[in-house]
């Protein structure tokens, strides 16, 4: 059955993340709940379920389902001085089949009461994964840049962004030809706009072009990490062979 084309976030759920930020208590959201639901929540749903057929065509090994994709509302505030029980902005998040929801490279997109955030990457690597991503960088120099490089990435994105050392980590070449990358410790991009442009027609057309945008990128950094994945599995399945030899 063909998912109905999906138009634009409601300017209700824009108001609601407003009206969220200023009656941040579980007695205000449980009042209200009914409006996220039918505002935010739904919303996102049906952006994630267009996006579903929309990675048929053009990145088929990103996941994109509700169970997956989408963030809850509630913040986990266990760890935190800040007590807010509910977050301000929504969020979905689709990662590589085969990788766990936060590991590897993804597509992310969020809406908050300051901006639209449209982009993805590599954003907090196990140290095993990031040392893979450097060596694949090492190996393969002309790919990562002409990623990089690419009329299309330059245009949307700019450039490269995300955290990074002063200096290349040990083990790497510091006179390689991609060694200000190899400082990286993130790998991201994105664009930003302001909150009201995810409530214009414009807003899916954007999130298309943008992942589109980067997903070169995205499956450059996840190549290495699937392979250290399946070298790690066969390397266990190894082990368990000789263990019950």
């Amino acid at each position: 059955m063909k998912q109905k084309a999906f138009s634009a976030f409601p300017d209700q759920g824009l108001q609601f993340l407003h009206s969220l930020k200023r009656n941040n208590n579980r007695d205000w959201f449980h009042s209200h709940k009914s409006i996220y639901e039918q505002y935010v929540k739904q919303p996102m749903t049906e952006l994630i379920a267009a996006l579903a057929q929309e990675f048929q065509k053009f990145a088929p090994e990103m996941l994109a389902s509700p169970k997956v994709s989408a963030y809850r509302i509630y913040r986990d505030t266990r760890f935190s001085k800040d007590k807010s029980p509910y977050k301000t902005h929504v969020a979905v998040v689709f990662p590589r089949s085969g990788l766990g929801k936060h590991e590897g490279a993804g597509l992310y997109l969020h809406i908050s009461t300051q901006e639209l955030l449209i982009g993805g990457g590599l954003y907090m690597p196990l140290p095993e994964d990031l040392n893979a991503v450097r060596n694949h960088i090492v190996d393969h120099p002309d790919r990562f840049f002409a990623i990089l490089e690419h009329d299309r990435f330059r245009k949307i994105f700019g450039s490269l962004g995300g955290d990074r050392l002063q200096r290349v980590p040990q083990g790497f070449p510091v006179d390689h030809v991609a060694a200000a990358y190899l400082k990286y410790k993130q790998f991201l991009a994105a664009r930003n706009f302001p909150p009201r442009v995810a409530t214009t027609p414009r807003f899916y057309k954007l999130v298309l072009e943008t992942f589109q945008a980067i997903l070169p990128l995205v499956r450059f950094l996840n190549d290495p990490i699937l392979r250290t994945r399946r070298l790690k599995k066969r390397q266990e399945a190894f082990l368990n062979l000789g263990a019950d030899v």
